[in-house]
């Protein structure tokens, strides 16, 4: 396109795109191959000349970006500018580009970032010059906030700093001191700054964008250095510079993205849309080497773009600022906006490209590809509850939604736990919020636990599911799952929960949590192991929040573990009456009434009162009038309900509608008796079956089974899952818990349900297809009800059969299964195991293959399923207690069953496992003679079930007779007994806990003498020489610090190093042996310290605080050591902040004990001690900074630190027992400090109230000591928090 030069021009964009075009005047209209090639380029010799033309006008020194671009005639080629080329991520790109454009803006910073670019460049070969760099280059992102914040006073702090930093350049090298005289300087030139302007202390408070590219700040969140994004700054300055009004409305979109409440994901696509646009331009435009014949048509192009995203930045700006609350109950109208705005980009992107200037392919934001979606497919997947829940009764729950809705957007906790009586609507409720929070795009996932059995389901497998969920509905999050599936198997519950579901949510960098919801929790038996876990994601409620539906309040309940959850109750109240009034008035409607005989208002009044507001009361009413179910019509049966006397909410007058019904349904002893089976058979069946399966399964003729399902149906409040209507089911999927309870606790034996009855009938059926199953083939072409006999019949005869030796052997199924051929054995075994493990190992394959008798088949098949990572516990289990029935006297085989338990429990937790584990053991136990060589380990593994039982109940006499059963095995395996080094270390960390407790001398010096001992039973490289070496040097440690002799630390330290030797990375033990090896250097330091050299000891003090960051780095929130990690860590800073880069150091020690004490909010058990730990740590530092500056105590920035201080000491008592407690009397002393150096901030009144309560506690403690009698602990006083490795093995 050619344009005359008289055409007007608007001067304000077109003229900057023609000064960094380097054009002095309006093209003319000669054809784009007039254009000469650029001089720059390559000629015919390839090497590059220099441009041979000038610029009659000469360089424009006003505006010319970057420096060497000249002013050119019309028709002249065009220099090389900075270019911009794309990276491999569009946050990065957009942080580069738009700091860019505000370094441009701003001399001084851009000033501020050449020096320190130049001072990396000098230093970059010295590793502890480049660390005070970094820190400078940090500070100047923060610097960079500032001034892009617009504060009137942003160019004092960089001129200061960037002085600061020229003054560094100055400094000799070679002078020793050289770099201690840096950091002390940046030190105080950042503290200065930030006591001179506290606007920018508020800038550094404020948290992270979470990898959005909205701020400058986002530097610091992106992975990538700080120092090479400013040195790319540098490099890109003056890239295509009229398109920062179209970057700063990108911009204005991702900020409008990271505050939204609401459909985060639309709002982002939008803003990643827009984003890879502008970069694409910028990129292309910085690559021009001639003019573009249609460029004044671009220009009016971009200035339309840009005027429709400032347009639309403005509406996401007005949208993101409503309230959660407000989102949820305008969604419609809020999603549509979002369409609209969408469409309105697209338009103007488009008319854009199509002035031909650039062609991009806009690019989103990355889909999981179909072979991530494949893998995704393999764990476990929920039922489909689409169109199964019972229906949500429009606005009967409308004020608990907005209380649900406000929790969601305002609370503190981890778990809402929503309870209320069966049948008022829980489920219900779940359902519609998983509805309204998935269109919110606020829902992680959805589980819906009484939808199918959860007996074969342990924890492990229930995350995995809540996993696929987050990964259907936020496909970014995919990549994280997959890496977890990897990472997470056989490791703890707690590890599932980060790997499964935190660590994916985190990917998806929302501004707001997401809610996952857990329905149905306490109807599961691994509720109280799951709830317990959650304990570790609490300092992660701005990631992920958890919403729970129960019949019981949990912490009404004593639930074991609710005490470290954050957790709040809420109970459903029943529906109103208006409510239940509405929906009987709108389905009597459809109730085929005879002879016109319908219900009439004083009906439903009655029927209304006598609901009790519970929402399944009505519906089964409305369900049994509306079906023939018995020669009764419907208004009879209405008259039968309305003529009770008893609502239900005063009597269990849901259990007698349940009893009515049944006994209305079924009237005859004979159909009574096909109910009892037919029900009892969905009770205990796993899976969906046709009904001829099921009729085969059963029993009962397949006539019999529709007609028993159709009459069922009227007490049906589910629906079945889509397409598998005419399937049954196992009864949670159809029918209410409510129902289930009734029939499993009536009295009337006509209607009551044994469900090990049920288990006996199926598991016995199940047996008898072993005989006639086919060989094994890789389609599994078998039947279903073969299919269903080969997977569940362990289950079923566990839970139907007792497990007493003289009880089994008088059971029908002990006689079938010894009637049972070997190959049939065999044969089942392996299609057993291709069913649960598709694709196994051959190599278990073969194992199980070649076990003779069904004992040694199971005990095989156990073993293989032990490397399933959880999910096939189930069936593990149910495998080794079928062999412990077959055969009752083999110890072996329950010792196998023991540690199955064991296992379990170890990364399962909880105490009822351990039981179990327990009673297994010593089962073995009583059927096994001493004289047996093995009697002494399963001595050893009793008390290990013992102890891991104290742990969860702390009880002491179970302590105590673990501690007996570990010197009585010991006892029977004197040297060299195989067993001995096993017995000895189960003897030292049984003894351990009890030190725990009685701190007696005595007790550490017999579990030092163990470890000893078993040290030299387990020389290199036997696989647990490690943990003992850890073990025998932290109790070597706690001697150190309980006798203050050093020759205890002398000797912890050359093992410690050798331990690290032997779990090289990524062993997941590292950390352990690293946090003691630090903790012992750092008692050396303290020990030694005014007795040998300073330079010596202060050494060893940089030698420990490298192994706690090593730690650190491997106890990553939320790894449940990382409160001690961190702690650790911010004690060595502090004690090193006496001697070098004190500010430093203490700035990083307060940071991490914020972290510590983040990762512990309250209830967890360590919260209060984190509050001191950081109230101490603000504490020395005030006394440090006010003696380095020799200042007033009273200064202005240390009054607003003692506000801060204060308030911390204040909580941690109010969460410290009242007594004597040393945590206690440190707080109260150091608090009466602080009050004492800031009396303004309390009336003396106040001070002598705690001042009081020192010296009261103070005679509490006749005990001796510096942690009892100074307890204003100095940073080098810190006790730190050591780490026992204390498997039993």
């Amino acid at each position: 396109m050619s344009v005359s030069p008289s055409q007007p021009l608007k001067p304000r964009k077109r003229d900057r795109i023609r000064k960094w075009l380097s054009m002095g005047s309006p093209p003319s209209p000669s054809p784009p191959s007039s254009l000469q090639p650029d001089p720059t380029t390559s000629t015919s010799g390839g090497q590059r000349q220099p441009s041979s033309t000038s610029s009659p006008e000469g360089p424009d020194t006003s505006t010319r970006t970057p420096p060497d671009l000249e002013e050119r005639p019309e028709g002249s080629t065009i220099p090389r500018s900075p270019s911009f080329k794309r990276g491999p991520t569009l946050e990065k790109d957009l942080v580069v580009l738009s700091t860019t454009f505000l370094v441009e803006g701003h001399p001084q910073l851009k000033e501020l970032m050449k020096t320190i670019v130049l001072l990396h460049t000098k230093y970059e070969s010295n590793e502890k010059a480049v660390e005070l760099i970094r820190e400078c280059a940090g500070f100047t992102v923060y610097l960079a906030r500032y001034v892009e914040q617009g504060s009137s006073d942003a160019t004092g702090p960089v001129v200061e700093f960037t002085k600061t930093i020229k003054d560094i350049h100055t400094l000799d090298p070679t002078d020793e001191a050289w770099l201690s005289t840096a950091h002390k300087r940046v030190d105080r030139s950042m503290r200065d700054i930030e006591l001179s302007h506290p606007l920018l202390s508020e800038v550094k408070k404020e948290p992270p964008s979470r990898g959005l590219p909205g701020t400058v700040i986002s530097i610091l969140d992106i992975g990538a250095p700080v120092l090479g994004l400013l040195k790319q700054v540098l490099d890109k300055a003056g890239v295509v510079p009229f398109l920062n009004p179209v970057l700063s409305a990108v911009m204005g979109l991702f900020q409008a993205a990271q505050q939204t409440q609401s459909n985060f994901d639309e709002m982002l696509s939008l803003s990643m849309t827009a984003g890879d646009f502008a970069l694409s331009i910028a990129q292309q435009c910085s690559t021009f080497r001639e003019l573009p014949s249609n460029l004044v048509d671009a220009i009016t192009k971009l200035e339309s773009l840009e005027s429709q995203l400032s347009i639309i930045a403005s509406e996401c700006r007005t949208m993101s600022q409503k309230s959660f609350v407000s989102c949820l109950f305008q969604k419609a109208s809020f999603k549509g906006k979002l369409d609209d705005l969408k469409r309105t980009l697209d338009t103007a992107i488009q008319k854009f490209q199509n002035a031909g200037l650039v062609n991009v392919q806009v690019v989103l934001h990355r889909i999981a590809d179909d072979v991530e979606w494949g893998r995704l497919d393999g764990l476990p997947r929920h039922l489909d509850t689409s169109g199964k829940l019972a229906e949500y009764l429009v606005e009967s729950r409308t004020p608990n939604v907005k209380d649900i809705y406000e929790w969601i957007a305002a609370s503190s906790e981890l778990l809402l736990c929503i309870h209320g009586t069966a049948g008022v609507g829980k489920t219900t409720l779940a359902g519609h919020l998983s509805k309204e929070l998935r269109e919110a795009g606020r829902l992680a996932g959805a589980i819906f636990l009484g939808t199918f059995p959860t007996d074969m389901h342990g924890p492990e497998t229930i995350i995995k599911m809540i996993a696929h969920e987050i990964g259907s509905i936020h496909p970014r999050a995919i990549p994280k799952i997959l890496e977890a599936m990897k990472q997470c198997h056989r490791t703890s519950l707690e590890k599932h929960l980060q790997k499964y579901i935190l660590e994916p949510l985190q990917s998806l960098n929302h501004p707001y949590p997401l809610v996952v919801i857990v329905d149905g929790l306490d109807e599961w038996q691994d509720h109280s192991t799951f709830t317990q876990a959650l304990a570790n994601l609490n300092p992660y409620i701005s990631v992920v929040k958890f919403i729970a539906t129960s019949r019981l309040n949990l912490v009404d309940s004593h639930l074991p573990g609710i005490d470290k959850v954050s957790v709040r109750t809420y109970q459903l109240p029943p529906v109103s009456m208006e409510v239940i009034k509405a929906y009987f008035e709108k389905h009597l409607k459809s109730v085929p009434w005879v002879e016109g005989r319908m219900a009439t208002p004083g009906d439903v009044d009655r029927l209304a009162e006598l609901s009790g507001g519970v929402p399944v009361w009505a519906v089964t009413v409305i369900s049994l009038m509306s079906r023939r179910l018995s020669e009764s019509p419907p208004h009879e049966i209405l008259s039968e309900i309305v003529g009770s006397r008893r609502q239900v909410g005063n009597g269990d007058q849901l259990g007698k509608l349940y009893q009515n019904a049944l006994e209305g349904l079924f009237t005859t002893p004979d159909t009574q008796q096909r109910y009892r089976q037919f029900f009892g058979a969905i009770t205990a069946l796993q899976e969906p079956l046709s009904p001829s399966d099921f009729s085969k399964l059963t029993g009962i003729p397949t006539r019999l089974v529709n007609e028993i399902q159709a009459i069922l149906s009227a007490l049906q409040t589910q629906s079945p899952p889509p397409g598998l209507k005419t399937m049954i089911h196992p009864v949670t999927t159809l029918f209410h818990k409510s129902l289930l309870d009734y029939v499993q606790t009536t009295t009337d034996e006509a209607f009551c349900i044994s469900a090990p009855e049920s288990h006996s009938t199926i598991g016995l059926t199940c047996l008898d297809q072993m005989d006639s199953l086919p060989p094994p083939s890789p389609h599994h072409d078998y039947s279903g009800i073969q299919y269903y006999a080969v997977k569940y019949w362990p289950y079923h005869v566990f839970n139907g059969t007792p497990r007493s030796k003289d009880q089994w052997s008088k059971t029908k199924h002990c006689s079938t299964l010894q009637a049972i051929s070997g190959d049939a054995q065999r044969r089942w075994a392996t299609l057993f195991l291709k069913t649960l493990t598709p694709g196994g190992d051959e190599l278990r394959m073969e194992k199980v293959a070649v076990a003779e008798g069904m004992v040694s088949i199971l005990r095989a098949l156990g073993d293989c399923l032990d490397g399933s990572g959880g999910d096939r516990w189930g069936f593990q289990v149910a495998c080794l207690e079928v062999a412990v029935r077959i055969t009752g006297d083999d110890a072996e085989v329950w010792s196998a069953l023991g540690q199955c338990y064991k296992a379990r429990g170890d990364s399962m937790g909880g105490l009822p496992i351990y039981e179990k584990a327990e009673e297994a053991f010593r089962h073995a136990l009583r059927l096994q003679p001493e004289s047996h060589p093995n009697h002494a380990e399963l001595l050893a593994n009793v008390a290990t079930s013992l102890r891991l039982c104290y742990q969860q109940n702390g009880k002491m006499e179970i302590l105590d007779e673990a501690i007996s059963l570990a010197r009585n095995a010991l006892a029977l395996c004197s040297t060299p007994h195989p067993a001995r080094d096993k017995c000895l270390n189960v003897l030292a960390v049984v003894l351990g806990d009890l030190y725990d407790h009685n701190s007696a001398d005595s007790t550490l010096q017999e579990v030092i003498s163990m470890y000893r001992e078993a040290l030299t039973l387990r020389p290199a490289p036997h696989p647990e020489r490690f943990k003992t070496l850890s073990n025998l040097a932290s109790a070597l440690e706690l001697l150190h610090f309980s006798t203050e002799d050093r020759s205890p630390l002398d000797e912890a330290i050359p093992l410690l190093r050798e331990a690290l030797e032997l779990c090289p990375p990524p062993h997941p033990n590292r950390f352990a042996p690293l946090s003691n090896l630090a903790n012992a250097l750092r008692g050396l330091f303290e020990h030694d310290f005014g007795m040998v050299l300073l330079e010596e000891i202060i050494d060893k003090l940089r030698e420990a605080i490298s192994m706690h960051r090593d730690a650190l780095a491997l106890c990553v929130a939320p790894h449940p050591d990382f409160y001690r990690m961190a702690t650790n860590l911010a004690e060595g800073l502090l004690s090193l902040s006496q001697f070098e880069c004190g500010d430093r150091h203490r700035a990083e020690a307060v940071t991490l004990h914020r972290e510590a004490l983040a990762h512990c909010p309250a209830p967890h058990p360590y919260h209060p001690k984190a509050l001191r730990n950081l109230a101490d740590a603000l504490f020395n530092s005030l006394l440090q900074e006010a003696e380095e500056e020799e200042e007033e105590e009273e200064d202005n920035s240390d009054i607003s630190k003692m506000d801060e201080i204060i308030s911390l000491y204040h909580e941690a008592l109010a969460h410290l027992p009242p007594g004597p407690h040393p945590d206690r009397l440190g707080a109260v002393k150091n608090l009466c400090r602080v009050l004492g150096m800031s009396s303004r901030h309390t009336g003396s009144g106040s001070a002598d109230q705690y001042n009081h309560e020192l010296r009261s506690l103070q005679g509490e403690y006749a005990l001796s000591g510096p942690q009892f009698h100074d307890t204003s602990r100095t940073p080098w006083q810190l006790r730190p928090r050591f780490v026992f490795v204390r498997q039993c093995k």
